[in-house]
């Protein structure tokens, strides 16, 4: 395996499906959807500086992350790939279906929405980057992640993701924050003709309804599932119902 191929999990069997983790994560951060290896191939990309791939250099622009998981599909030989991506990842995806559509064949977005620099964001771009530049990733990376649960005690979730965030770089969280701040996918909706599933917490704290609407009014075959009593990390706090949604839809 070339040494600048992004580092991955491959479990299970059936048609591949491969999950993009958002900002701070890595490919374990997929522990509570492995049931799903029963139905599918789940094929969990590290992207670049995080993670088992935190040895990479991150790109600092969106498409740079797609050209990342471009190159792992095509050392993988996979064909026809369904696409899920979380928060950043969602982005990753997006532009993904929307310029590289040959060989998708379905698009799940779970939290996540189609404009980097969200209007109301907890605190202004800038203010994160002095943050991690100032006070250290690991500051940042502890008061970030108890936002992403409806219920910030949930012990199981916020461990897994302090355990991963904790592979990060700071150079890829950087990266990422710059690579946001130039992304802004609203106008290339249109152009995802793949079936999509969006997957909406009603507590999301990160991306609100506003998001959500702009898949529905651009992407021209997609449907939403909301999901209640959760957060941000949906897929986390309510694994059950969001593995039910994603092997209900791809198959």
């Amino acid at each position: 395996m070339s040494k600048d191929l992004l580092m991955h999990r491959r479990i299970g069997s059936g048609s591949p499906l491969m999950l993009v983790h958002g900002y701070l994560g890595g490919q374990f951060m997929w522990q509570f959807q492995e049931p799903l290896q029963d139905d599918f191939e789940l094929i969990m990309p590290s992207l670049a500086g995080y993670g088992e791939s935190a040895h990479l250099e991150a790109p600092s622009s969106i498409p740079g992350n797609v050209d990342d998981i471009c190159r792992l599909r095509d050392y993988l030989e996979i064909d026809k790939v369904a696409l899920l991506g979380h928060s950043m990842g969602g982005m990753v995806v997006q532009e993904m279906a929307a310029n590289r559509p040959e060989r998708i064949n379905r698009l799940i977005c779970l939290g996540t929405g189609s404009m980097g620099v969200l209007p109301n964001r907890f605190e202004p771009i800038e203010e994160s980057r002095r943050k991690i530049l100032n006070l250290g990733l690991e500051h940042a990376r502890e008061n970030i992640a108890r936002t992403w649960f409806l219920n910030p005690d949930f012990e199981a979730g916020l461990s897994l993701c302090q355990s991963e965030g904790a592979k990060a770089t700071k150079q890829a969280a950087l990266a990422s924050l710059e690579a946001w701040e130039h992304w802004d996918g609203r106008e290339q909706l249109s152009q995802i003709l793949a079936p999509t599933l969006v997957i909406w917490a009603r507590e999301d704290r990160s991306y609100d309804w506003s998001q959500q609407q702009h898949f529905l009014d651009r992407i021209p075959d997609v449907r939403i599932e909301i999901v209640e009593g959760c957060a941000h990390n949906v897929h986390m706090e309510k694994p059950v119902v969001v593995n039910d949604l994603i092997r209900s839809f791809l198959t």
